[in-house]
């Protein structure tokens, strides 16, 4: 049982994978579950090997994770195409049982809406993963004030710990069912 931070964005270390960071760890700080990061930047020259030993690990970690965080920036109007290479490497069922929380950085408060619940939420229901704790959008200047934005993080986690906690133990349930 863990929580995965999968960062889209194409720059190692970047603001996104940090907030994405923040999330994971107010969600762990409700259920107590390590967290791992990814950062696709690393894996970009292999991304399109499907039989890439390393990218077939992550993918597997991914899966076997109870929460996904999923951090994109907005890339015109749209997640990246690094991410989108990613899940697409996934069936339409592989993140069953997996919780994702979407998490976007865009530019314009108009995206933040239309990048985390129109395009980046589907796409993570379509391979099978329960958005049900919702997504998180923050403008680039939200960001930028590290106070506000922990606040802003903390009272999300807050509103959503009972579900938090519900989805956390379904998995374990779930994933203790399968192993017997």
């Amino acid at each position: 049982m863990s929580i995965v931070v999968l960062s889209g964005n194409p720059r190692r270390g970047s603001r996104t994978a940090a907030v994405a960071q923040q999330v994971a760890n107010a969600v762990a700080a409700v259920v107590d579950l390590p967290v791992t990061t990814v950062e696709l930047a690393d894996v970009a020259p292999v991304l399109f090997t499907p039989a890439d030993p390393e990218l077939t690990a992550l993918r597997e970690a991914v899966a076997r994770a109870t929460v996904v965080v999923v951090a994109t920036p907005s890339y015109k109007g749209s997640y990246t195409g690094l991410l989108k290479a990613f899940i697409d490497g996934y069936g339409p069922d592989s993140l069953a049982g997996v919780t994702a929380i979407p998490v976007v950085i865009a530019g314009t408060p108009r995206h933040t809406t239309l990048v985390a619940e129109i395009h980046l939420r589907p796409l993570l229901d379509e391979i099978g993963a329960s958005t049900s704790l919702g997504c998180l959008a923050f403008t680039e200047a939200e960001v930028t004030d590290a106070a506000a934005l922990a606040e802003t993080i903390a009272a999300w986690a807050e509103a959503r710990t009972p579900l938090i906690r519900a989805l956390s133990a379904t998995r374990v349930t779930t994933t203790s069912e399968v192993s017997a």
